[in-house]
């Protein structure tokens, strides 16, 4: 009984002696490194040398040694977010049993509306900035698309290219009325001299026929 009472003393001093705490050197070092404590790495080879630095003095100097050094940053690899992010843009992994939200909720209505209508007035203003319309065709655009007439920019597009054809050709249809009217108004005078100079030259032969 006496030599099981004796071993076990003797092995717990001997454990006792290799388990030295190292609370405090690591505390200091995490201090000085600026980073937690569970970065830091004490050389257990060197366990006797880090445990007699007691102060920030005796820290930095094991620091320099590399006794203790500062483990390395864990890496969270993106590579399988990415991977499936790249898949979801396009289009997989969102059928019916991906879905948690309603439709509006995925894509609000209103964020929608917002794109449209930001899309449609960029144009108008572009095209305004660029003369190919004036203000008047602006300011109808611009509140026939606050209107929902448009659905998209190619629609808008269309409408003013139709638009512009339509002005082009009603001026070619008023330019050639109004050259018509003045060939018959020119034709018309023309008419008149002659009918006046006509006129003039009965009057004067009557005249000379009554002399004689």
């Amino acid at each position: 009984g006496l030599l099981l009472v004796l071993s076990f003393f003797f092995s717990s001093s001997f454990l006792s002696a290799k388990m030295v705490l190292l609370r405090l050197q690591k505390r200091l070092a995490a201090s000085i490194m600026k980073v937690g404590k569970r970065k830091i790495w004490l050389d257990p080879n060197e366990v006797t040398e880090i445990h007699n630095a007691k102060n920030r003095k005796g820290v930095k100097r094991l620091i320099k040694d590399g006794l203790i050094i500062k483990k390395p940053q864990i890496v969270h690899s993106r590579s399988r977010a990415l991977r499936h992010a790249e898949a979801r843009s396009k289009g997989r992994h969102t059928g019916h049993g991906k879905r948690k939200g309603t439709a509006n909720a995925r894509m609000p209505v209103k964020v929608l509306w917002m794109r449209r209508q930001r899309v449609l007035r960029r144009l108008l203003k572009k095209y305004r900035d660029s003369k190919k319309i004036d203000s008047h065709l602006y300011h109808e655009l611009y509140m026939k698309s606050k209107g929902n007439v448009f659905k998209n920019k190619r629609v808008l597009m269309e409408y003013i290219h139709k638009r512009k054809a339509e002005a082009t050709r009603q001026k070619q249809l008023n330019d050639q009325a109004e050259a018509r009217r003045l060939r018959v108004k020119t034709s018309r005078q023309r008419r008149q001299e002659r009918l006046a100079k006509r006129h003039e030259e009965l009057v004067a032969g009557f005249a000379q026929s009554e002399r004689k």
